[in-house]
């Protein structure tokens, strides 16, 4: 009798273990976010997820995936290893446009000389983009950073183009969200797992 009871409560242990690794670790608006992802072999733990706001309207939601936690830009930049930023659309948007916004949002916030050297890998993103000419609600893309090999953009979860070489656009790219002019300062908040909080917009 003894040893049912055990057996069950085993059981019941193990599933509702399972049920719990299976939630995500964040749903802004809605979207899912695991607490792990996969890059280059690596596990990567979610360091923060949240909403980018065009005044009212929500626009995209973005996770960031690092080794492990950091709280500043300057540590998410100083951080070894393989890195991720997960994208997903809340509506329609021209991708030829969203290229621009990303643009504008590294020149603004990268240092000088890590943005010239940024640009090769720049002008093919904006390639990525336009070759698709609209991105739809619920369309997704990852850029993935892998020490030794580069920058890969993923789009629906296929590789869009061979890896970007340069080490400096994968940092002139994550300055969107975390330089000092970031695109939505509570989505800045977020993704370093910070309390959010609504920042004012600086229309990126």
């Amino acid at each position: 009798m003894h040893l049912r009871v055990l057996t069950a409560f085993l059981v019941t242990t193990l599933l509702l273990s399972s049920a719990a690794n299976s939630q995500p670790a964040a749903e802004p608006a809605g979207v899912p976010y695991p607490a792990a992802a996969s890059v280059g072999g690596n596990s990567l733990g979610l360091n923060g997820a949240g909403v980018r706001y065009k005044f009212v309207v929500k626009v995209y939601t973005a996770g960031l995936y690092l080794p492990q936690r950091a709280d500043t830009p300057e540590a998410v930049l100083a951080m070894p290893g393989p890195k991720r930023i997960h994208v997903v659309m809340l509506r329609d948007i021209d991708a030829n446009e969203l290229g621009r916004l990303f643009t504008r949002g590294m020149e603004d916030n990268a240092p000088p000389q890590h943005w010239l050297q940024s640009i090769p890998g720049t002008l093919r993103m904006a390639d990525i983009f336009s070759a698709r000419k609209k991105l739809l609600a619920g369309d997704h893309f990852s850029v993935d950073f892998v020490p030794g090999v580069g920058t890969s953009v993923l789009v629906n979860g296929k590789a869009a183009s061979e890896p970007i070489r340069e080490p400096e656009f994968f940092t002139s790219l994550l300055s969107i969200w975390l330089g000092p002019r970031p695109a939505d300062a509570a989505l800045k908040d977020a993704l370093l797992g910070r309390a959010t909080r609504r920042g004012a917009e600086s229309g990126h």
